[in-house]
């Protein structure tokens, strides 16, 4: 479903548009919040759900948590806007956890069971009934029937039968989460197990339903904008293409002053940062034995799954700041009195954010997504912008970062020019499954001298859950900002 525009993604954008509406022209808020899921879903035509009363159901809690607040109980009394006024500050951030499953919006998806369709022809030879190993299936009514009491769900029927007649069937939100955080409750319907769950936020764009979000800053970070604080906000290399195909990266540094910003930078001087530092880190710990192998740190996710599942790999985490880190500290430098808003791909960027000790230097997180919500509110097009604003911050190596293996590329070409009798051992992970295998390979040897980057999204940063584009085309657009870069390193 990634770049299609379905239903889900336009209720998404529309609550993230009707949110920073409120923080832009609200002067009665607890009220006008209240009448959003009217004026949103309309009285006569349902388009979402079966009725206009479960889709403003839904839609309440979708707003609280685009508001940054949590979802209420099922089973309390407590009204929408209980919580408003503690959200309705600037220095407000997430109370955790941060991906939630709104259950009215939940349709307790099957979680892993093989069924007989109807193109089953009932043949002589049986394939499915020969090689189940538990007699699960048998012939009704000249039609294999599977006997889900009996039933392993080892696939062997499906793998055999001629016609592709058994169909498999997840739930969508849990085949894509490669740490097993999605469990079911007593409905059948999803929850997420937040020790398990690293907020990659893959379950969240893989529900066909939509029952799945995230919270959102954007409420606050207006109205910080129009306290009159000085924010700065700075970009993820992705989100170049990700607001309209002529939308070119100066126009959107031209766009994000015109509503508000003091100043726009690049994340990927952070990354540049990170690079040469990984470089000398691979060259002095891994090239001289005393770590076995070095993880990289970018990307949060990977990260919480290596500490939380893989504790001995700890140790050979790299300890640089992440690019949103440094970045950000950077900007701090220059601008002490100024608030930073991190604006990237990323759900995990927020969980990130919610640290202790990075809560100094990033104030506010929000994604492509979000941040199109607030142009649409202030009714801008891009691709029509005049206010233009040169981008020439980073070099190619940290604009790379953003598409899975720009890491390790990036600190590999760095290694090659810092140390060139260094030989270089490269690996990469995208997807948490596969990061999984990885890790449990390294901790079992087998990775000793390499250079290893995670990614908990398949294909990187361009694949992160608070995305516009296809996954591909957003990879192209990289790449060829990659390449506008005046620097190719930031050594050179």
């Amino acid at each position: 479903m990634r770049g299609i525009e379905t239903q889900v993604r336009k209720v998404r954008r529309t609550v993230f548009r009707e949110v920073a509406n409120l923080a832009y022209h609200s002067t009665n808020l607890k009220d006008d919040m209240e009448a959003l899921p009217y004026k949103i879903v309309n009285e006569d035509d349902s388009v979402y759900w079966e009725s206009t009363y479960r889709e403003r159901a839904v839609m309440r809690e979708r707003l609280r948590l685009a508001m940054g607040m949590s979802l209420r109980p099922e089973n309390m009394p407590i009204h929408v806007t209980q919580g408003l006024e503690e959200s309705n500050i600037s220095e407000t951030y997430y109370e955790p956890p941060l991906m939630q499953v709104i259950p009215s919006a939940c349709n307790a998806c099957p979680v892993n069971i093989y069924r007989v369709t109807d193109q089953c022809m009932g043949c002589l030879a049986h394939p499915c009934r020969e090689v189940c190993p538990k007699d699960a299936i048998s012939m009704i009514n000249g039609k294999s029937y599977i006997d889900q009491e009996k039933c392993i769900k080892c696939g062997k029927c499906k793998s055999v039968c001629p016609y592709d007649a058994i169909t498999h069937q997840m739930r969508p939100c849990s085949a894509v989460c490669g740490v097993n955080a999605i469990k079911s409750d007593k409905r059948n319907r999803a929850v997420i197990d937040n020790s398990l769950c690293v907020s990659c936020g893959q379950c969240m764009v893989n529900c066909p339903f939509g029952a799945i979000a995230d919270k959102s800053q954007i409420f606050q970070l207006i109205r910080a904008m129009q306290e009159g604080k000085k924010i700065i906000a700075q970009v993820a290399p992705a989100f170049v293409g990700q607001f309209g195909p002529k939308a070119t990266p100066d126009m959107i540094k031209g766009a994000l002053k015109e509503i508000g910003f003091y100043e726009v930078y690049e994340t990927a001087i952070g990354a540049d940062a990170g690079c040469v530092a990984e470089a000398h880190h691979y060259a002095h710990k891994v090239v001289t034995g005393e770590l076995p192998f070095l993880l990289t740190s970018c990307c949060p996710s990977w990260s919480e799954m290596a500490k939380k599942f893989f504790p001995e790999t700890i140790a050979n985490i790299s300890n640089e700041l992440t690019p949103m880190v440094a970045t950000a500290r950077v900007i701090k430098e220059e601008h002490p009195d100024a608030g930073v808003v991190f604006i990237g791909p990323c759900a995990s960027k927020k969980l990130e954010a919610m640290r202790t000790s990075v809560r100094s230097d990033v104030d506010f997180v929000i994604t492509f997504e979000e941040l199109a919500g607030m142009f649409e509110a202030k009714s801008m097009l891009l691709e029509e912008m005049n206010h233009r604003d040169k981008v020439d911050d980073a070099t190619g190596a940290g604009r790379g970062y953003g598409v899975a293996g720009g890491v390790a590329s990036a600190i590999h070409d760095c290694i090659t020019e810092l140390y060139p009798d260094v030989e270089v051992n490269i690996e990469h992970a995208e997807g948490l499954s596969d990061c999984k295998k990885i890790l449990m390979l390294a901790k079992a040897g087998k990775k000793d001298g390499c250079l290893i980057e995670g990614m908990a999204c398949p294909g990187g940063c361009v694949a992160g859950a608070g995305t516009n584009i296809p996954i591909d085309r957003a990879a192209k657009e990289l790449q060829k900002f990659k390449l506008e870069a005046s620097r190719k390193l930031p050594i050179d």
